[in-house]
């Protein structure tokens, strides 16, 4: 499972998050045809794809803008859990988190958060001014 966490711009809360549990590929950008859909003018149409590669998943820019981890402006990386993408040198970050369904320790309070991630998300699309 993944879940992409849209963060506030000024703040480090949540803005909005998107569950994905058996995606092979997942689309980040401003078309409709995306699975994330973000209203930024810096972010591209499609502007980044996150891949499943057998056991790992890997973030590929698509976007002319770029696509930043930790200030630095990135082509192609494997995902770490908890990494903070940027899409464009100041459009909005998104964090990333892992967890596998066999992972040890899943309890109720897990399925809690998963309930309450689905909770704050209305839809594909968000609008970032």
């Amino acid at each position: 499972m993944i879940t992409l966490t849209l963060l506030h711009p000024l703040q480090p809360v949540p803005v909005q998050s998107w569950t994905f549990n058996n995606e092979s590929k997942i689309s980040i950008g401003r078309s409709t045809s995306n699975e994330v859909v973000l209203y930024s003018a810096v972010v591209s149409r499609h502007h980044v794809e996150i891949r499943k590669t057998a056991d790992e998943w890997e973030l590929v820019n698509l976007g002319a803008n770029g696509t930043y981890i930790d200030g630095k402006r990135i082509t192609k990386t494997m995902i770490v859990d908890g990494m903070v993408m940027r899409l464009a040198s100041s459009g909005p970050k998104i964090l990333i988190k892992l967890e596998s369904a066999s992972e040890p320790g899943r309890n109720n309070q897990d399925e809690d958060k998963v309930s309450s991630t689905r909770q704050l998300r209305d839809s594909k699309s968000t609008l970032i001014n």
